[in-house]
């Protein structure tokens, strides 16, 4: 499961690249398993190369970027992509930070929250 290695890169003047937390890349992982079991190898190395394509729209569309409404989560935005929420954060460096990838039938809100403190 390569793909999570294959982000944009950027150059001065550009957004840089993401970097994947590994809550996030556990999470890949666990889709692409999932999604393998399920439909077979290429449908996951499909589906994951499409969740780490939002990823790279992310660094671009800013303006795409929703916030996370919750006092707890404040600096968090999102995007959707299929049947996933992808939320991240800005880093001190100006690229964006990968902090958890959920299915939308998840306890979302828990989820993250459960998360969030295993990330430094």
């Amino acid at each position: 499961m390569q793909t999570i290695l294959f982000l944009k890169q950027r150059h001065e003047g550009h957004s840089v690249a993401a970097r994947i937390f590994q809550t996030a890349k556990e999470r890949l992982l666990e889709i692409w398993d999932y999604t393998e079991r399920t439909w077979g190898d290429e449908q996951a190395d499909k589906y994951v190369r499409d969740l780490v394509e939002a990823i790279n729209h992310a660094c671009d569309a800013r303006h795409a970027w929703r916030p996370v409404l919750d006092n707890a989560l404040i600096g968090v935005c999102f995007n959707r992509r299929q049947h996933h929420y992808i939320f991240f954060r800005e880093l001190s460096s100006g690229s964006l930070g990968v902090i958890n990838i959920l299915h939308e039938n998840m306890d979302i809100p828990a989820r993250l929250k459960e998360d969030s403190g295993r990330e430094g």
